[in-house]
Parts: C-alpha cells; structure tokens; sequence
C-alpha cells in the first residue's frame, strides 16, 4: 500500500528573503495539492530559516519545516542532500518540486538518486491525472523544439524542477493557518568532503537577468565591443537587463553570466528581444519560455524569425539606436 501524500517543495531563501521560484513553487504546489485533496508543505534551509516560517505558510503552505543550521547558510550538496532525504524518508510526499536553478539543478538528481523517485528537468507544466492521480510533468526537448510528457507511474516520490516565471507565483493571505515544524538532527562538520571557502559577488547593472522582465539580447552579428553599447542602451531605456549569445560572451563583448542557452541561463521574460543573432537552438532553448520574442536581424531567413513573435528585418545599428531614442523620447514625457 502507498503511504506517499502530499507535496512538498524544496524552497529556497535569497538575501533572507523567499526567492522568487519559491513562490512560484508554492503557488503551483497548491495547485497539485488541491487536485489531489492533500496537503502542501515546503522545506526551508538555513540558521534564519525558521523566521521565514509565517511566509511560508501565508504563501499557501499547510505545513511548514525549518532546518536551522549555520552550515545551511550557504549551498552545500551534501548537507542540503543530507537535511531534504533525511526529511523525506520521514515525511514521504508523494509529490516533490525544485527550482530549475543552480541549487534545483544540483540537489535534484542528488535526492533522486537517494530516495529512487522519478525526475522531470526543466519543467513548463505541471498537472495531476484525474484518473491516476499522478504527476503529468511536461518539458522541452530536443532543444525546445518539442515538448515531451513524463509520467512516473511507479517510484515515489515524483520529482520535477520547474523553470522560473513559467508558472503563477502563490498569492499572499496572511490569514492562513498553518504548522512550523523544526527538522531535528544536526549535521555533522566532519561528514562534508566539501566546503564552500569564499562567496564572490558579481556586480551587475540594472536588473538581474533572472529577474529581469525585459531582456534584450546580442549575438555574433554586433560586430564588436564598442557595438555592444547599443544593447546595454536599450536595454536601459526598458528598465532590462542584458543577455548574451554564446559567441558574444567568448568573444569578451559580455560576462558569460549573462549567457542565455543550454550552456548558459534559462530565462523567461515577458518581452525578450533578440539583436543580431543567428537563432541557434542551443540559445533559443533558453529563452523559449518569453511571453514576448522580438527579433530584429537583417537576415530574413535567421532561424530566429521561426519563433518570434514580431520581427524586425534590417540593420539592428539603425534599428536599435532609432528603437532607443523613441523609447527615451516617450519617457521624457
């Protein structure tokens, strides 16, 4: 007989605060908890995690586990591997969710392979089988150019990490009632192989790309350097943030923290424009998910136009300079 109830998300906390995927986590996790008539909890990790417990339960969540520890202040694949196994041995959710993150990307295949559950990467949909009671995950594939449904009918629980601002974040009610529950058990120092020593931050202009709801992104066909001022102007004059193909960032035009693709970031913005680039699947992998994609480029026939939205056929140095100016024009006013 299957004991496997309820879901619960893997959260994630960022300058002490919830990250923007734990709430959308929430808000979809709700949305499988109340198909399938259980409940919807979320473990927190870190020595503040426990002040974050009210959110989370203002956020949709009815039970809500802390694990307070100063070596959970910072990611550490083993002792986060440690605590969420150790919880869901304990708690058997029959339904687990991360973030498509750098920590989501990490921890789930670590907890996948621990606890046998199937996972779905990179998930854009999520829903509950009326007639299974199982979780529909639906993903891209072959570099976005078709989306596969995965089922998991067997092992428990069933995991999927879902890519940010493809599902609506939970509303917040702080008359909600719910459970704080510490998570017991400390971890041992000694037990970690690794350990993170230093935490560089990278300084970055205007908007986090992540969370940027306007991106405007450059390719090979800039030019150079000096060219590469245009897309930061434009995305300047939209409030955006600034994305980079592949052989912009090796070609030292842009910090390949701002590489957007299979190998860089995945982003989903509600305007993604897309300045002198080719349209290689391996970077329109990564911003598939835009509400909006706009692709100016003086190549009619650029595979970017197969998924854009609106497109600009022309030379982007008179182009994106005009589009600037018109933008600043209206602003000014």
């Amino acid at each position: 007989m299957d004991t496997h109830k309820g879901v619960l998300v893997v959260g994630e906390i960022t300058e002490g605060k919830l990250a923007p995927i734990t709430i959308e986590l929430l808000g979809a996790g709700r949305k499988l908890a109340n198909e399938l008539g259980e409940e919807l909890s979320i473990l927190l990790m870190g020595s503040k995690a426990g002040g974050l417990g009210q959110e989370g339960i203002a956020y949709g969540a009815d039970h809500v586990y802390v694990a307070e520890d100063t070596l959970l202040d910072q990611y550490n694949s083993e002792a986060y591997t440690q605590v969420a196994a150790e919880l869901c041995r304990k708690a058997l959710p029959s339904i687990m969710l991360l973030g498509y993150t750098d920590v989501g990307c990490d921890l789930a295949p670590r907890l996948n392979g621990r606890l046998g559950g199937g996972l779905a990467m990179d998930c854009l949909a999520l829903s509950v089988d009326p007639a299974t009671k199982l979780l529909v995950s639906t993903r891209p594939v072959f570099g976005g150019n078709a989306q596969a449904t995965i089922v998991s009918k067997v092992a428990r629980p069933q995991m999927a990490t879902v890519r940010l601002k493809t599902m609506p974040p939970a509303e917040r009610n702080d008359s909600r009632q719910g459970k704080v529950i510490p998570v017991e058990g400390k971890i041992d120092p000694s037990a970690l192989k690794v350990k993170v020593v230093e935490r560089i931050k990278e300084e970055t202009e205007g908007v986090k790309l992540e969370d940027a709801e306007v991106v405007v992104s450059g390719g090979r066909g800039i030019g150079s350097a000096q060219n590469w001022g245009m897309i930061k102007e434009l995305a300047l004059a939209l409030g955006g943030a600034v994305g980079a193909t592949r052989p912009a960032c090796d070609e030292g035009w842009a910090s390949v923290s701002l590489q957007i693709g299979q190998s860089g970031k995945v982003v989903s913005p509600k305007l993604y424009i897309a300045v002198a680039l080719s349209g290689a699947m391996s970077h329109i992998s990564g911003h598939l998910g835009s509400k909006y994609i706009v692709a100016i480029n003086k190549d009619k026939d650029a595979n970017i136009f197969s998924v854009a939205h609106f497109g600009i056929v022309g030379d982007y140095k008179e182009i994106v300079p005009a589009l600037t100016a018109k933008l600043k024009e209206l602003k000014s006013k």
